[in-house]
Parts: structure tokens; C-alpha cells; sequence
């Protein structure tokens, strides 16, 4: 599991052990692991002796972690110079050691020449509302052309920490060195994507950190132990019955994929009830089909409900249908058009609703801008408004329940999931979990992670259908079983 902490969290940590070292030792630790990265990354361009390494220097502290690595690799032979963005403010410090290293300290970012690292140490972990205008412009005359790889130090220069908004102008990193523990913003987007590849330093933060994080990241054993499993006694009711209320004579493909997506999922039987039974038993003779209403088509473990229906009034009451039920219920696409708030919070079994940054935005009663902008503080407040487990689809999909539980990050995603129908073969994969017993949170990240990987696998760099994203599922939960 990767974990992430708040600002406050990761201070209040660091002022527990500081108390416990002699001065300057966390520092000294963040910047020797700091300078190792950036060795690293020059070696693989070519070398650290003779290498140029060009500083951003901000002051606080986390212009003292840079300094004092720059010291560090001006001592193995690199040419390392520093560019002051508040002069008369850095660290008294490391300012010292670098020059004492060699390091020099220039005026202009025009004195810089040519650079093959570029270390971005202006704001760190305490910045807000990205760079000032006078930091905004120092960084595009110096990444604007030279193509040089940029580190960012604890998390990229400009993007908020704890959230992962970008409010203004803020660095594009290639690789970020971060400190102690990951901060929320380095495994959310917007900022995510501008923070690279990601390093962790182990500063000795470990034991002061609390037990539950704010954030946190399944791998490959997390999802592993939380798989379902069929044993010598199982049936299909046992491995579970998942229902289907999907498509419409507009949108037929949908029912199709959400019923793949169950399938493929492990679902020991899959009941359709909705108007596009023929559709589906003519791609998967296998499932249980009935017309009339939800309620009537028989047990089920968990309900899918809402992809592709449409906004007739049978849809409507299909899903106040399936709302009404005793067991988990995932709401998708038009059902989260078509349901009742009340019914949603009322409900005495689980509620998983799937949105995209559109309805979350709907909702909300919000500009879809200020969900993509603020996706954590969206699917915290979808969380605890519809008292229900939110599974907030996107570039980052986060999934959130009500209370103090972490929010969990899927690692999987990938751009090519970005395509129609994907959503749906999601919500049946999900569907199925919910069937098999495993917990509205657990269920929600373990499709989202399988649905990412499943991506993957048909990918492999080139356009993928959802049809091929479903297929691929079992590929993805063989991957994982193995480890």
C-alpha cells in the first residue's frame, strides 16, 4: 500500500523527531537522498563529473534541502550553480556549504548557459496558489528551451500539496524527490501529472506518522488479498448473482458492456432486466434475462444500474426500483440523473455511485471546471452528501465513503480508457465485486485497478475498445493473482 499524508501531518511528524536529533540532521538526510536522485538521473544521461546543474533556490527550507544537495554534487565534480529567486532570503546555510563546495551563485537566469539538470527547489511542500509572476517567469526562461530534465524537490513548484490543484503557474518536473512520505498532490491530478517520476526518501519520519493515512494507493498484493476466490463448495450463488439495469432501444451497446464487464468480472451469474434482453443473450447466451421490473427478475448479491437507460419513465422507475432493494446498489451514468437523493441516503445497504467529472459536477451544482480542478475535495463532499461510496472516474480516479476513512487513488488509469463505453464494462466489473462480497470501498478500488490494468493489457500503445478492455479483465486478475 503507498500511503500519503497531509501538510500538517507531515510537519507535526518531522517536529517530533527533530526533537529527538541533533539540528540539521533531517536536512541533511533529505538533501544526501536528494543528491543520489540527481546523480542517478545524470548517469543515465551521461555522468555527474563535469555534469551542469543549475539550482532554483527559494528560501525556507526546502531551498535548503537544494542547496545543501547541490554542495553534494559540486563535491563529486559537477558544475553546479545557483539562482537565488528571493536574494537575501536563502538558506544561511546550505547557501555556505554550496559555495564552500564550489558552487557558485549567479544573478540571471541568462548566466545559467547550457544546463543538464535542472533542480527546482523555489516553494516545496508550504507553497500556495501557484508561483508568484516574478518565480513564474524565472521558470520558463529556464525550462523554456534547453530541454534539460527538471527535479522538483518535495513536490513541483506551485501545485498545492495536500489537494492536487494547480492554481496558477506551477514547474513540470520529469522526476520529483519527495521526503519522509508522499504528500496527496503527488498522486492526484492536476498536480500528479506534472510531478514525474516519483522518489521517496526515507528520512525516518516512519514511526511518527499516524497509523491511517489521507491518502492511499492499492498495489499489486492489496488487490491481491482482496480478490475473490471460489472454493470446493461455491455455486454461482455463492461467488454471487449480480443484476444489470442497462441500455435502451437508443443506447443498446450499453447493456452489452455493463453485462461484460459483470462476466469478466467473476460473477457466478449475471440477471438482466431492462429492455435490451435480446442484445444481450446474443452476445452472452449465458446471462439470465427478464422484461419486467428489476425486483421481479430474481436473487441477486448487488445491482448495476443506470448505463445507457435513457430518461423514459419506465428508467426512472427502474431505478427508484432497484434503490429500494436490500442489497448493494451501484449507480452509473443516467441513474445518477434519474435517482433520488433521499432514496440514496435512506438506503439501509451500500450505495456506490460512479460518476465522471460531469455529473460530479451536476451533483455538486458546480462547474465540471471546479471538479477537475478539485477532485479530492469533490469526491470527499459527494462522499458525505449522499452518504454513499463515491468512485470519481478521471485521469485520477479516487474513490472516497463517508467518515474518516482514506481516500483511495487508483495507480492503474492510463489514457486510453478514455473511450466510449469504458465506463459501463466499469460499473459491471465493480458490479460483480459488489456480488462477491467485498466491501463498497474494496469493490469500487479493486474495479478500478483491474479496469486500468485490463486497459493496459489491450492497449499495449494503441487504441483499444471498451469491448477489448472487458476481454482483457481476466488477463488483469491473473496478473495480480500471481503477484
Amino acid at each position: 500500500m503507498r500511503t500519503a499524508y497531509s501538510v500538517e501531518t507531515v510537519r507535526a511528524a518531522e517536529r517530533a523527531l527533530m526533537a529527538r536529533l541533533p539540528e540539521g540532521t533531517l536536512m541533511r538526510r533529505a538533501a544526501a537522498g536528494l543528491a543520489v536522485a540527481c546523480g542517478d538521473l545524470l548517469r543515465r544521461n551521461g555522468r555527474v563529473y563535469g555534469a551542469r546543474v543549475l539550482l532554483l533556490v527559494g528560501s525556507g527550507d526546502n531551498g535548503g534541502d537544494t542547496l545543501h544537495a547541490g554542495a553534494l554534487l559540486a563535491r563529486r565534480g559537477a558544475g553546479v550553480r545557483a539562482l537565488l529567486v528571493t536574494p537575501g532570503r536563502a538558506h544561511e546555510g546550505g547557501l555556505a556549504a554550496l559555495q564552500a563546495a564550489g558552487g557558485t551563485v549567479i544573478d540571471r537566469a541568462g548566466e545559467a548557459g547550457t544546463v543538464d539538470l535542472v533542480v527546482d527547489g523555489i516553494t516545496g511542500i508550504g507553497g500556495r496558489g501557484g508561483l508568484r509572476p516574478e518565480a513564474a517567469a524565472l521558470v520558463r526562461a529556464v525550462t523554456g528551451g534547453h530541454g534539460a530534465p527538471v527535479v522538483a524537490v518535495d513536490l513541483p513548484s506551485g501545485v498545492e500539496a495536500d489537494t492536487g490543484e494547480v492554481r496558477g503557474t506551477a514547474v513540470r518536473a520529469d522526476a520529483t524527490v519527495t521526503f519522509g512520505a508522499l504528500k496527496p498532490g503527488l498522486l492526484i491530478d492536476p498536480a500528479a501529472e506534472r510531478a514525474g517520476a516519483l522518489r521517496l526518501v526515507d528520512i525516518g519520519l516512519g514511526p511518527e506518522l499516524p497509523d491511517t493515512p489521507d491518502l492511499e494507493a492499492l498495489q499489486y498484493a492489496d488487490v491481491a488479498a482482496l480478490l475473490p476466490s471460489p472454493d470446493a463448495e461455491s455455486d454461482k450463488y455463492r461467488r454471487g448473482v449480480v443484476g444489470v439495469v442497462a441500455g435502451s432501444e437508443r443506447y443498446p451497446g450499453a447493456a452489452v458492456l455493463a453485462v461484460a464487464g459483470a462476466l469478466h468480472g467473476g460473477a457466478g451469474a449475471v440477471r438482466y432486466a431492462g429492455a435490451r434482453g435480446d442484445a444481450v443473450i446474443a452476445r452472452f447466451p449465458e446471462t439470465l434475462v427478464s422484461e419486467g421490473r428489476p425486483s421481479k427478475a430474481g436473487r441477486v448479491q448487488a445491482w448495476v444500474v443506470g448505463p445507457g437507460l435513457g430518461d423514459g419513465g419506465a428508467a426512472v422507475a427502474a431505478v427508484a426500483d432497484v434503490l429500494a432493494s436490500d442489497v448493494p446498489v451501484l449507480v452509473d451514468a443516467d441513474g445518477l440523473r434519474l435517482m433520488d437523493p433521499d432514496a440514496v441516503r435512506s438506503r439501509p445497504a451500500a450505495t456506490v455511485l460512479t460518476p465522471h467529472a460531469g455529473e460530479a459536477a451536476a451533483l455538486l451544482g458546480v462547474a465540471r471546471e471546479e471538479v477537475e480542478a478539485g477532485r479530492l475535495a469533490a469526491v470527499r463532499e459527494l462522499a458525505a452528501r449522499f452518504r454513499a461510496t463515491v468512485l470519481l472516474k478521471g485521469s485520477t480516479t479516487l474513490v472516497a465513503e463517508a467518515g474518516d476513512t482514506p481516500v483511495r487513488v487508483n495507480p492503474t488509469g492510463t489514457s486510453w480508457l478514455a473511450t466510449a463505453g469504458s465506463g459501463d464494462v466499469l460499473s459491471g466489473l465493480t458490479g460483480s465485486l459488489l456480488a462477491a462480497g467485498l466491501a463498497p470501498r474494496d469493490a469500487a478500488s479493486v474495479g478500478a485497478y483491474l479496469h486500468g490494468l485490463a486497459a493496459r493489457h489491450a492497449s499495449g500503445g494503441a487504441p483499444v475498445s471498451a469491448q477489448d478492455v472487458a476481454a482483457a479483465v481476466p488477463a488483469a486478475w491473473r496478473d495480480v493473482s500471481r503477484g
